[in-house]
């Protein structure tokens, strides 16, 4: 079925993984997408942060094979003082690992941004012959504002001085591409998920979802207001949180400081099929994040025809269009959401258009299509 695989291949991430019951765990999305490359590979060396005890986490997957070597670090933190020494300890050993693994590797395979993609950008430069692919998973528009980190693993990859033979990919078309940076996608569901989409009716009420992590920088306050807004306009809705995250019990006490407990449903980490139950449920995603790479939620939510109200960050604005042919992009003001939902809810012929133009397009990238782009690249 498949040609020729990868001999050694090697994979350098900041992901924590875990080993629990003789199989290899991380976290789901992640995952999901290295078990797509590892189909293409006979063996693999993995460097990355080891998770010492405890259970996989319902976001948690395995991977389909074990590496051939497990070379393990501890997450590297440069933000408190405290964790600086242990930082600088544990990444220069990590730094020694992949000097010695890229060597014997027959493709290196970066995962960025982050510390360990940092280091891993440096270490790549001794090795200008190796076949090379990074996975750059965050925002790469140049005009935003980055940590010098990211910034430097954006410079590294594009640089054609210091780095050969690569294949970065990045999401969106951006006008500081070089011959290295190939843009890309990403994606979750096959060609024989692509069933009918049939979204309740308005009568039976509003249904908005915010799936994501409860943090500040994904603004999930942003769809408890607008809950709060529509439940004053007495508007029927639900509102379901699918998500952990610091802001969780935060979230919970409001629910009940405002009366929301019928209206708002806070479910923590679902299994990704009753993520897809709910965005075929519901008609609205509102997901005001300030930074993205490819958001998988808009095009999880986009696929089952869940009209995403979100932000222009990245490639957001190629995803759901710039004048709300597929989606909306939003600032984040709660009445003009709300108002946006009610204009919707009031002209359903024009909001089940753009959910089926929503749906039509993120229904070009299914896994069956990026498994065949990744193969191309080993």
């Amino acid at each position: 079925m498949r040609g020729k695989k990868t001999q050694r291949f090697l994979i350098v991430t900041h992901v924590p993984h875990l080993l629990w019951k003789g199989q290899l765990y991380a976290y789901g999305p992640y995952v999901r997408e290295m078990n797509i490359w590892l189909q293409y590979v006979e063996n693999y060396v993995l460097i990355a942060p080891k998770v010492e005890e405890g259970e996989p986490s319902k976001i948690d997957i395995k991977y389909s094979k074990l590496p051939i070597k497990f070379k393990t670090t501890q997450p590297l933190h440069f933000n408190s003082i405290s964790k600086v020494f242990s930082s600088v300890f544990w990444g220069a050993k990590a730094f020694g690992y992949m000097i010695f693994e890229m060597n014997k590797a027959s493709h290196i395979h970066l995962r960025c941004p982050g510390n360990m993609g940092l280091i891993g950008c440096i270490a790549q430069v001794f090795y200008p012959s190796k076949k090379k692919t990074a996975k750059y998973a965050g925002n790469w528009d140049p005009e935003s504002a980055q940590p010098l980190s990211y910034r430097l693993q954006k410079y590294l990859l594009r640089s054609t001085t210091f780095t050969s033979n690569m294949q970065a990919l990045v999401y969106g078309e951006w006008k500081d591409k070089t011959k290295n940076i190939k843009p890309f996608f990403t994606a979750t569901y096959r060609n024989d998920e692509l069933k009918p989409i049939r979204k309740p009716n308005f009568e039976q009420g509003i249904n908005l979802i915010f799936v994501g992590v409860l943090e500040a920088h994904k603004s999930p306050q942003t769809l408890l207001e607008v809950a709060r807004i529509l439940k004053d306009r007495g508007i029927n809705f639900k509102a379901t949180f699918c998500g952990n995250g610091s802001q969780k019990g935060e979230l919970e006490e409001q629910v009940k400081k405002y009366s929301l407990i019928d209206q708002v449903h806070i479910l923590g980490n679902v299994p990704a099929e009753e993520v897809r139950r709910l965005l075929e449920e519901s008609h609205f995603l509102i997901f005001i994040s300030r930074s993205e790479g490819w958001p998988k939620a808009v095009a999880e939510a986009m696929f089952w025809g869940c009209v995403p109200l979100t932000t222009p960050v990245s490639c957001v604005g190629t995803m759901v269009g710039e004048n709300g042919e597929r989606g909306f992009l939003m600032g984040n003001d709660p009445e003009k959401i709300s108002d946006k939902v009610v204009s919707l809810k009031d002209s359903p012929d024009t909001f089940f258009k753009i959910s089926e133009a929503a749906s039509q397009w993120s229904r070009t990238y299914t896994l069956d299509y990026f498994e065949t782009e990744i193969g191309k690249l080993i």
